[in-house]
C-alpha cells in the first residue's frame, strides 16, 4: 500500500465522525428525546474513557514488567508513569482552569458592556467566545475525541510503518465504525439544549475530533513513541471524563433518571459493539 492510499483512508477513518453530526440539526425535539440522546452520549464517552485509559496503561505496565523482569529500567517505568498521570491531570484539572477563566472573560465583558463612548463591535466578545454553554461543551467533546483519535492515527501509521498493512487496514474499518458513533457524542449537548447549529459549525467540530486521525496516520509512519502515544492518550482521558461530568449534571437538570440510564446504557452497547468487531478481525 502506498502513502498515499495509507493517508486517504486514515482520513476516512477520521471522518466518518461527520455521519453522527447532522442529528443536531433536526428541528426541536421532546425534552424526553433530548434527555436521551444526552444519556446516549455519555455512555460512549463513558465507553471511550475506558477504552483510552486502558490503552494508555498498557506501555505503562509493559514498562513495569519489564523492569522487574531486569529486561527494563525502572527510569522508564517513572517516565511513563509520570506522563500517564499528568496527561490526565492536565486533560481533567486544565479543563477546569480553561472554564474558569473563559466566565471571567465573559464576566468581565458584560461589565463592560455599558452606554458610552465605546463603538459596538468593540463591546461583541469574539468569535471563539461567543456561543452558549451548549456550543461550548460540544467543542470540548470534539478536543477530547481529537486527542484520542490522534492517538488511533498514531497506531494506523505504526502499523504501516512496521509492515503489518492488514493490521492497518483492520484498525482502519474499526476506527472508522467508531468514529461514526462518537459524531453523535460530540453534539448531544447541542441536542440535549434544542440547539440547532449552523454547518460551519458542524464542519469545524467534525476537523476537531476526525481531523487528528489523519495527521496521527501521518505521523505514525516516522514516530514509533511510547511516550507520545501514552500522553496523548492520557490528555484524552483527562478531558472527556470532565465532558462526562459535565454531560451527567446536564441529564440531572433534564429530569427522566429511567431514561437517562437506558440510554446510558444504549450508548456503552455501541460503544463496545464497535469494540468487538476489531477484536473479532483479529486488530
Amino acid at each position: 500500500m502506498s502513502e498515499g492510499h495509507l493517508l486517504v483512508l486514515g482520513a476516512v477513518a477520521g471522518f466518518t465522525i461527520f455521519l453522527g453530526l447532522p442529528i443536531a440539526r433536526v428541528g426541536s425535539l421532546p425534552a424526553e428525546v433530548r434527555a436521551f440522546l444526552n444519556a446516549l452520549a455519555i455512555g460512549i464517552l463513558v465507553f471511550l474513557l475506558f477504552d483510552v485509559l486502558s490503552h494508555a496503561n498498557e506501555p505503562v505496565e509493559a514498562a513495569l514488567e519489564a523492569a522487574t523482569d531486569g529486561g527494563g529500567s525502572w527510569a522508564r517505568f517513572a517516565e511513563l508513569g509520570f506522563v500517564f498521570a499528568a496527561g490526565v491531570a492536565i486533560g481533567l484539572v486544565g479543563l477546569v482552569y480553561y472554564d474558569r477563566w473563559m466566565s471571567e472573560q465573559r464576566a468581565s465583558r458584560e461589565r463592560r458592556a455599558g452606554p458610552g463612548a465605546a463603538h459596538v463591535s468593540e463591546l461583541a466578545p469574539p468569535r471563539w467566545l461567543a456561543g452558549s454553554e451548549a456550543r461550548h461543551l460540544a467543542l470540548l467533546i470534539a478536543l477530547g475525541i481529537g486527542l484520542h483519535n490522534f492517538s488511533e492515527g498514531l497506531a494506523i501509521g505504526q502499523s504501516a510503518a512496521a509492515g503489518d498493512i492488514a493490521l492497518a487496514m483492520m484498525l482502519i474499518i474499526g476506527f472508522g465504525l467508531h468514529n461514526a458513533t462518537e459524531g453523535f457524542g460530540i453534539v448531544a449537548p447541542l441536542a440535549a439544549e434544542g440547539e440547532r447549529p449552523s454547518w460551519g459549525f458542524l464542519v469545524v467540530l467534525g476537523l476537531i475530533g476526525g481531523g487528528p486521525t489523519f495527521v496521527g496516520t501521518l505521523l505514525g509512519q516516522w514516530v514509533v513513541n511510547d511516550t507520545l502515544f501514552v500522553g496523548f492518550l492520557a490528555l484524552a482521558a483527562g478531558s472527556i471524563l470532565y465532558v462526562v461530568i459535565q454531560l451527567l449534571r446536564v441529564a440531572a437538570r433534564q429530569g427522566f433518571p429511567e431514561l437517562v440510564m437506558w440510554g446510558i446504557f444504549a450508548g456503552l452497547v455501541a460503544g463496545f459493539a464497535t469494540d468487538y468487531i476489531l477484536v473479532a478481525a483479529g486488530a
